[in-house]
């Protein structure tokens, strides 16, 4: 995969440069797989379209499979070679970033579901169609930016990236109030409603969860556990010095 060897290089120590590799390479697979489920599962509910939910519903299996995997390679690292420092925040940050990658996908296997039931009802999506397109492509890019973060371990590439959550947030918020207009205005709208709501939900998450991926890059390449920071401090953090 592109960019592999400046992904470690100078952050983890020759003795677990190939084992290291293999797992970065494994993560950014499965970030990638997992990313283009949510594209597909967000496509198949603006669209209706019951195929390409079943696909992204079928296809979840495999990002289950890879965090199994990953995560026992891992394990077998920590007992094997008991790494300390920087290889150890390797290992750490890579077990828990692969958690939030399977939950991403957990959360678009959730949408494409919404997207089947939408076309059992013959529901079609008259409403919030453009609200959902464009939550969609700021969680989409913001992926696509905690990816490349993670890859290059650029710090301040990822908390750049983890600001982009807060427009996922705007998004979410906007779409509940529209919600609650549509359910004053027809009470027949609130099945369809609510659903929505909870697509709504899972896209908001996905967006928490790859903030989630930018403070484990930012851990690992600073030293520094960054969860429950401040934006001022994530950003202090990620733009000092090592």
């Amino acid at each position: 995969m592109v960019g592999n060897k400046q992904l470690i290089a100078g952050h983890i120590s020759q003795r677990y440069d190939a084992e290291l590799k293999g797992i970065i390479e494994q993560v950014l697979r499965m970030g990638y797989l997992a990313s283009a489920q949510v594209e597909k599962a967000l496509q198949a509910f603006i669209q209706v379209d019951i195929d390409l939910a079943q696909q992204v519903i079928a296809e979840d299996q495999a990002i289950n499979r890879m965090e199994l995997q990953i995560d026992e390679q891992c394990i077998e690292i920590l007992a094997r070679r008991q790494p300390a420092a920087s290889d150890l925040r390797a290992v750490v940050a890579v077990m828990k970033a692969i958690k939030d990658l399977e939950r991403i996908g957990d959360q678009a296997k959730r949408i494409a579901r919404a997207a089947m039931k939408l076309a059992e009802n013959e529901t079609r999506l008259t409403i919030h169609h453009n609200e959902f397109e464009l939550i969609g492509q700021h969680v989409v890019t913001m992926l696509q930016h905690t990816l490349s973060a993670f890859q290059e371990l650029d710090a301040e590439k990822a908390y750049g990236a983890a600001l982009e959550d807060k427009a996922i947030d705007q998004d979410y918020e906007a779409i509940l109030r529209q919600n609650m207009t549509y359910m004053m205005e027809d009470p027949r709208n609130i099945s369809r409603v609510v659903e929505m709501t909870w697509v709504a939900r899972a896209i908001e998450r996905i967006g928490d969860h790859a903030r989630n991926v930018c403070e484990y890059t930012i851990y690992l390449v600073k030293g520094r556990d960054v969860r429950h920071q401040a934006d001022d401090q994530l950003e202090a953090i990620a733009k000092s010095p090592r």
